[in-house]
């Protein structure tokens, strides 16, 4: 007589999450798996992870679909014979493939709290698949009607059915959604001189080298804020997290101790980390740990902008579209070429004075002609 069946449940992945999307099944029903052999793929708001089987035995049902998110502690799999199953431990390493960016799960969105409806209203919207919370009311005292959550189900149909927020997607709005509820961001604006540039000069391995003399003149920017704790670290290693856009998000891989390393070494590293975002095979320890963040935004268009950092970072570095703008030098217009700078801090531990030292820092190395 067979053992009964025996579940074994999602595991804590070490990732401080509550959830994980399965992507792929690696067995099926009725076959045959030892101990440490992949079951399943899944990913997290931070990787792509296999979680391996914690025994030997048989698989008699899978227990969710790909595509679920299935919650840590829930039922993944069902094995019958063998040794007892183990719910809830992996054994063996967890692989890490490629990852985004996440710290704490969060929702997302504009609650249904306060919002005005009947109840007929809200079974409409629920029967159309309408989210009250992107209607605009337009009866009497901001209630919402019918013929509101009607409209809105047209723009539906005309746009097509709801794309669910994934991977790094979903990360991205969660830890942009985090930094505008706990930030109290603010920000600076200057123009970089840099018509002593060669021609051959690398605008990111410049940046990197000014973000890092910025730090060096105002260490108050490179820095991590504990709100509960109410306290800042300063780093001594300035880790630049650069922000890095993708078909399938935004990556801010690290790059690891810029002021130890020289510009020919800041391009190997920062060409690097830009393959691994291409072939999405980050590692999550790539992820992890930036001390203050970059944004090179100018190649893609825009002058200004106010970037949001992801905390406990403290400070954003933003550089927008180069162009050529008549100045006054030694009293006489002249045309030079000229960099827009967009800085984003802290308010909360940063103060003006000290973003507005960084700043100019900053400007001040990218002024030089090498």
């Amino acid at each position: 007589m067979n053992e009964p069946a025996k579940v074994f449940a999602l595991p804590d992945l070490g990732e401080g999450l509550a959830e994980a999307e399965l992507l792929s099944w690696h067995v099926g029903p009725g076959d045959h798996v030892v101990e440490g052999q992949p079951l399943v793929s899944v990913e997290t708001d931070k990787a792509v992870v296999e979680v391996p089987s914690p025994r030997t035995g048989e698989i008699e049902r899978l227990c969710a679909e790909v595509g679920a998110r299935v919650e840590v502690g829930a039922p993944l799999v069902e094995f019958v014979g063998g040794a007892s199953a183990d719910a809830g431990t992996v054994v063996g390493n967890v692989a890490a493939g490629s990852a985004v960016l996440d710290e704490t799960p969060q929702s997302v969105g504009r609650p249904a709290v306060g919002i005005r409806a009947t109840p007929a209203v809200r079974a409409l919207a629920k029967r159309l698949g309408v989210d009250l919370g992107s209607v605009t009311p337009g009866g009497p005292n901001n209630t919402i009607i019918k013929t509101d959550v009607e409209r809105v189900a047209r723009i539906y149909a005309e746009t097509g059915p709801l794309e669910p927020l994934t991977g790094t997607r979903r990360a991205m709005a969660v830890n942009m959604a985090k930094t505008q509820a706990e930030v109290a961001t603010a920000a600076l604006f200057e123009d970089a001189d840099i018509h002593a540039w060669a021609a051959a000069s690398d605008p990111m391995t410049r940046l990197l080298r000014a973000l890092v003399a910025g730090s060096q003149a105002e260490p108050a920017l490179n820095a991590w804020f504990d709100s509960e704790d109410m306290g800042r670290r300063l780093l001594k290693k300035i880790d630049v997290g650069i922000a890095v856009d993708s078909p399938e998000g935004l990556f801010v891989p690290v790059l690891r101790d810029a002021a130890s390393k020289p510009a020919r070494q800041l391009r190997a590293d920062l060409d690097a980390l830009m393959a691994a975002v291409g072939t999405r095979s980050l590692k999550p320890e790539q992820l992890r740990g930036a001390s203050i963040m970059l944004s090179n935004f100018g190649p893609l268009g825009g002058r200004y902008a106010v970037p949001l950092l992801v905390p406990p970072v403290v400070a954003i570095l933003g550089a927008g579209r180069a162009r050529d703008q008549v100045l006054a030098v030694d009293g006489q217009p002249a045309v030079r070429r000229v960099l827009p700078l967009s800085l984003s801090f802290d308010h909360r531990v940063v103060t003006g004075g000290e973003a507005a030292r960084f700043l100019m820092a900053v400007k001040g190395d990218l002024e030089q002609a090498a």
